[in-house]
């Protein structure tokens, strides 16, 4: 299967070297601060960020990439860091540079919890490209199509619920 970079052409990482290039006018100690604080949502330090998100770091602070701590922990498996941030206020609706979304790239993941937290937090699964349907339906997952409500369907959005029959 190919990598999320290789299907959407995007690096999840960005170096502290990448964001001095797109921002030169921060100073050093706050380009350092900023890599530490996504290197902590990458590796889903839940502990450590929760320390300095209490502190009153942005919530939706975003690497050159655009993509914000949420995407991130959310892209690399981390329910719980996600929920944090999402306890904490962070939007889980943040598109990235390239117009996807945090539940989207769980989806692609196959990071079924992760993707549980992001939807129970108001993550909008029909946000961005690839949306988190469009995802679940091109990796086949069933699950995850189930807990949006959806079918898997012939590329568009089937409401399931409003076939029920009382």
């Amino acid at each position: 299967m190919p990598s999320y970079e290789e299907s959407y052409g995007q690096s999840a990482a960005t170096t502290a070297q990448d964001q001095q290039q797109q921002a030169p006018d921060l100073p050093p100690a706050a380009l350092d601060l900023a890599a530490r604080l996504f290197d902590l949502a990458r590796t889903g330090d839940t502990t450590t960020l929760q320390q300095y998100v209490s502190a009153g770091i942005p919530k939706n602070l975003t690497n050159a990439s655009g993509d914000s701590l949420l995407m991130l922990a959310a892209y690399h498996g981390h329910a719980a860091t996600a929920k944090m941030l999402l306890e904490h206020g962070a939007d889980a609706n943040v598109l990235n540079g390239r117009g996807q979304s945090p539940i989207a790239g769980a989806v692609f993941k196959g990071f079924e919890e992760v993707v549980r937290v992001l939807f129970e937090g108001g993550a909008d699964v029909g946000l961005g490209r690839p949306s988190a349907v469009e995802c679940a339906r091109m990796f086949r997952r069933e699950g995850c199509l189930e807990m949006f409500g959806v079918e898997m369907g012939e590329g568009r959005m089937v409401d399931v619920d409003a076939f029920a029959v009382s």
